[in-house]
């Protein structure tokens, strides 16, 4: 092909990319603002109330104390609520917008880092708009679309520790570089405290990144030649160490101890019998997975990331600057780099299976279906898809332009709409979440408006008509009230007996 004609494909890819990062950007940004938006639509249900009242006639150790005294020993978590739920319903309303702010930050971060490895990073913008399709399709591609980002409980337990396992690997990076012992032991020091509120915020991810942790660790080890020093090793060890000691904790904590109790006697979760259940559930779980097509639109974002940005001559050099980071490819056995490309298959295998037991341990031969659970596994997948996108979006384009051809203009048009299709597909989730919690706060504001004058009036015995969402808990699920954990959290918060059905 002519040098008029390359130049023309050149000039075409230039005027293509900002294109197809502003149409990105623009979906990805409108889908996660809605979501940011209904967080001011946001009224309790389920644990919020227990949660609610506890924050504000406990106060922040109070919640924690009962946590761990009473309720389930994760004392990272209560503490966590005491915050989100201290001032009334204004940490609920602005935590959505929080999470997508911190995570978005933290991936476009990570994403100049890695990079930064392969060559010359993509213009801003790109790393913005992977990040919030990455996300957009975490939130709205599920079946509990609610719980993932709006649910303050859920998003606590299942969605910040992804936000914190983001920051907690940039914090990696910076420490294994640092070339004064000080500052590393600094970074070391809060891999251990960082890994024990994990342990005692949520158990499914302290799972999901134990294992990734445990797996980079023994791939670090200087002898496999992947990092010089041994501070990877060491960050990652002391991660696992504060794990295991949070996980301790809560294990062996009041709260604990009687949740176990309550439980009806079952085989050990380690017997055969469970296993195969466990794995039977494992695999509906999957069933439900695969069967949104529109979590493969990371991959598609990826290689149009890939294509953005290129590998530069510059990679190779990039690797030689600073101890404990990686060494350049070329000194690195082909095994190693092939283990760590593949690292991220057997970590969602193996995390998403330790998931499921844990839920069927907790909740029985249902607790697979509690979905707001799958989202510590599904960060790291989409991340991982994403990742082999830029992988091969970057080889495609290095192949591709020296043969000056069209194909790099057509995989981006490719790219760009595969993207924007996955995103359209969560256009119908993303329109019924919107009127089914905008619905429910209009009616949630008037019934409140009613029994706050009521009770005011001096009437103990309210009545209150359930107000389901999300497939979440709303009083009188159960015909014995004494057991209607959710009537008496909501008598609480509103300073009365009893409520009635209305």
């Amino acid at each position: 092909m002519s040098t008029a004609s390359t130049e023309g494909n050149r000039r075409l890819v230039r005027r293509l990319l900002p294109v197809a990062g502003g149409c990105l950007a623009a979906a990805a940004g409108a889908l996660i603002a809605v979501g940011c938006f209904l967080g001011l639509y946001v009224r309790p249900t389920s644990d919020d109330w227990c949660a609610a009242w506890k924050s504000r006639d406990l106060g922040v150790l109070g919640i924690t104390h009962d946590f761990y005294t009473t309720q389930n020993g994760r004392i990272t978590n209560a503490f966590l609520s005491g915050i989100v739920y201290g001032d009334g319903l204004a940490g609920v309303k602005i935590l959505p917008t929080v999470i997508v702010v911190a995570l978005t930050a933290g991936l476009v971060l990570l994403g100049i880092r890695f990079f930064r490895q392969l060559g010359r990073p993509p213009r801003v913008l790109f790393l913005i708009a992977g990040s919030l399709a990455v996300q957009a399709l975490v939130y709205f591609g599920g079946t509990r679309t609610y719980q993932v980002l709006l649910w303050a409980p859920a998003t606590i337990s299942h969605t910040l520790p992804s936000v914190i396992g983001v920051w907690a690997l940039l914090l990696a990076v910076w420490t294994v570089r640092q070339p004064r012992a000080g500052i590393r032991a600094g970074g070391f020091a809060a891999a251990f405290l960082i890994g024990f509120a994990i342990g005692t915020l949520s158990e499914s991810f302290a799972l999901v990144s134990g294992l990734l942790a445990g797996a980079l660790a023994l791939l670090t080890l200087p002898p496999f030649k992947l990092a010089r020093t041994w501070h990877p090793f060491t960050w990652c060890l002391l991660w696992c160490a504060g794990l295991v000691c949070g996980l301790t904790v809560l294990y062996t904590s009041p709260g604990a101890r009687w949740r176990r109790a309550q439980q009806p006697a079952r085989e050990s979760m380690l017997s055969a019998g469970e296993l195969r259940a466990t794995y039977e559930d494992w695999l509906r779980m999957w069933d439900s997975v695969t069967g949104q097509w529109a979590y493969l639109g990371a991959a598609a974002v990826g290689i149009l990331l890939g294509l953005a940005a290129g590998i530069g001559a510059s990679a190779s050099a990039s690797g030689k600057r600073e101890a404990g980071r990686a060494v350049p490819p070329r000194d690195v056995p082909r095994g190693m780099l092939v283990a760590l490309l593949l690292l991220p298959v057997p970590v969602v295998v193996l995390g998403s299976f330790a998931v499921v037991l844990g839920l069927r341990s907790g909740y029985g031969p249902t607790g697979w279906t509690y979905a707001r659970t799958w989202t510590n596994y599904l960060v790291p997948m989409e991340l991982a898809l994403c990742v082999y996108g830029v992988l091969l979006g970057a080889w495609a384009r290095r192949y591709l332009a020296h043969r000056g051809t069209a194909a790099v203009p057509v995989g981006i048009v490719a790219a760009t709409g595969l993207a924007l299709a996955s995103l359209a597909v969560l256009v119908p989730n993303v329109k019924q979440l919107t009127t089914v919690t905008v619905t429910r706060a209009v009616a949630w504001d008037a019934q409140n408006s009613r029994i706050r004058t009521e009770a005011a009036a001096g009437a103990t015995d309210l009545g209150y008509r359930p107000m389901y969402i999300g497939s979440l808990a709303e009083p009188f699920y159960t015909s014995d009230y004494a057991r209607d954990w959710v009537a008496a959290c909501i008598s609480d918060w509103y300073g009365i007996d009893r409520i009635h059905r209305f």
